[in-house]
């Protein structure tokens, strides 16, 4: 724990309480934490669960049979994967957790993890408190920001357990085709190594449809697990809604792991995440046009200050270069400082972050185009 900081997140939260104390009013584009509510009816579904008396203690960690198949049936509607909700489902506390716990679970001295660079942090961090050894596999614009798994060593593919992938990607918001998911299985077959797909943001899009699902691959639950959550694609990040869902025996030793850890859910939670979930799924088509609205608003206000900024098929984040002769970090906290626009430097999603910042586009309009402004004002004095 002495060689590991604190969360940047929370740091950066104790920065701007900070500056906030001293009359600064900050704009956060850092965080991808949805500003708007879940649906009514899923605010209304968690009253009334918690309404009743009998709803209050503790639940099974694998929560109700009708939970696991509200996942199951989204599941075969969004991405037409079918799913055993006997085994093939394990409720989280959010993915977060599940994605450390399941380092924990598998991760010994020595056992190497594949981990995309730039990467969520959270698996490096497992890995490294699991006493494993993380490799990186740089994600570069010129490869469509997938990795290149030819380009493994043998004997780094020989010690590997693992390999994350995350797509849509955060941060970079880049997408993966089901060819690479293929691509990606006969890999993992061939060396026996376990895929944990990181799939958070597969229902915030931008195009026509969602993004795939690992297990649309053939075979895939063979040597695959996804994390997926409601966090983004239904407005319920602080509700910590969650489900590791794929390979059975390895759901099996995770569940293991968090029946020691932790006390399961509270029960009006996954009720409403079930009525949320069985929904008419037109309400996330309309919120995603909101998010494409933002999108394109701060595209347009980077694009003008001559910045060449891709836009993003998918996910909450704008992935975007800063000006030269700065580092990520002292550009983020200057902007932070000067201008009152937090935003998430590069550096925070590993090595590959350099000369880059990333946008969250999960603020209202109006405040996305003050932060336009601020930032525009700023970019003109320091470019």
């Amino acid at each position: 724990m002495t060689s590991i900081k604190k969360h940047f997140f929370a740091q950066l939260d104790e920065t701007i309480e900070i500056l906030k104390a001293r009359g600064i009013e900050t704009i956060r584009l850092d965080i991808g934490s949805p500003d708007l509510p879940p649906h009514p009816e899923v605010i209304e579904a968690l009253s009334l669960a918690a309404s009743r008396p009998n709803t209050h203690g503790y639940q099974m960690h694998v929560g109700p049979l009708s939970y696991r198949e509200a996942w199951a049936g989204m599941y075969e509607r969004v991405f037409n994967v079918r799913l055993d909700p006997e085994k093939e489902i394990i409720p989280l506390l959010g993915t977060k957790e599940g994605i450390f716990h399941l380092s924990q679970a598998f991760i010994k001295a020595g056992d190497i993890a594949l981990i995309p660079n730039p990467y969520y942090p959270t698996y490096i961090r497992g890995t490294e408190l699991a006493g494993g050894e993380p490799y990186l596999l740089p994600l570069r614009v010129e490869n469509d920001y997938l990795p290149d798994l030819e380009g493994i060593p043998a004997e780094v593919a020989k010690k590997a357990k693992l390999i994350w992938i995350n797509y849509p990607n955060n941060p970079l918001g880049a997408t993966a085709p089901l060819e690479f998911y293929e691509k990606l299985v006969r890999f993992a077959k061939k060396n026996n190594i376990f895929i944990c797909a990181d799939a958070a943001y597969t229902q915030v899009y931008y195009g026509e449809g969602p993004l795939p699902s690992i297990l649309q691959v053939e075979g895939a639950k063979d040597v695959a697990i996804e994390f997926n959550s409601l966090s983004k694609s239904h407005n319920m990040a602080g509700w910590r809604v969650g489900a590791a869902v794929g390979n059975a025996a390895v759901l099996e030793t995770l569940l293991k792991l968090k029946t020691n850890a932790d006390s399961g859910h509270f029960r009006p939670i996954l009720e409403a995440a079930r009525h949320a979930m069985g929904m008419d799924q037109a309400w996330v088509h309309e919120r995603n046009g909101v998010y494409r609205q933002r999108r394109d608003l701060i595209i347009n206000g980077l694009r003008q200050l001559g910045i060449s900024v891709a836009s993003p098929q998918a996910s909450l984040y704008i992935w975007t270069p800063i000006p030269e002769g700065w580092k990520s970090d002292q550009f983020a906290m200057s902007l932070l400082k000067e201008a009152g626009v937090s935003v998430a430097p590069g550096t925070v999603f590993g090595s590959e972050g350099e000369g880059f910042f990333r946008i969250s586009i999960t603020q209202p309009k109006e405040k996305i185009v003050e932060a336009i402004r601020r930032i525009s004002d700023w970019w003109e004095e320091n470019k």
